[in-house]
């Protein structure tokens, strides 16, 4: 297989999200979309980091700051980073913002903003 080049936005900051079966799921991926459209961080590959594919383990070891956000506490996205010896630096759960979770994949809008308002908390924290 061709080892073809990470299009993940370069940068000192990076975020991950899970992005599973659910709506919190739904919500920490599009936030993750949102940080990176407002140049908060840039986007990064979970999956490469969990296949790890050398060139994304390279850059996310690489990076200065390393955001994950989770759905729920099952936290699949920090325990992919931490499998790969990567601690994130920052650490979102969506259900911990009150947001409860279900079997809806709708990435409710309003949640959204809560989940990106956290983070730029505790970035600036």
């Amino acid at each position: 297989m061709e080892d073809k080049k990470c299009l993940c936005k370069d940068g000192d900051i990076k975020v991950v999200a899970c992005s599973g079966a659910s709506n919190v799921g739904q919500i920490a991926n599009q936030a993750a979309i949102e940080l990176a459209k407002e140049n908060v961080a840039g986007f990064f590959c979970l999956a490469g980091v969990g296949g790890q594919i050398p060139r994304m383990m390279k850059s996310a070891k690489e990076a200065g700051l390393m955001i994950a956000i989770d759905g729920c506490p099952v936290q699949c996205a920090a325990k992919t980073l931490q499998h790969a010896e990567i601690e994130p630096a920052v650490q979102i759960i969506v259900t911990e913002l009150g947001i409860e979770k279900s079997q809806d994949l709708f990435a409710d809008e309003k949640a959204c903003s809560k989940v990106i308002e956290k983070v730029k908390e505790e970035l600036a924290a």
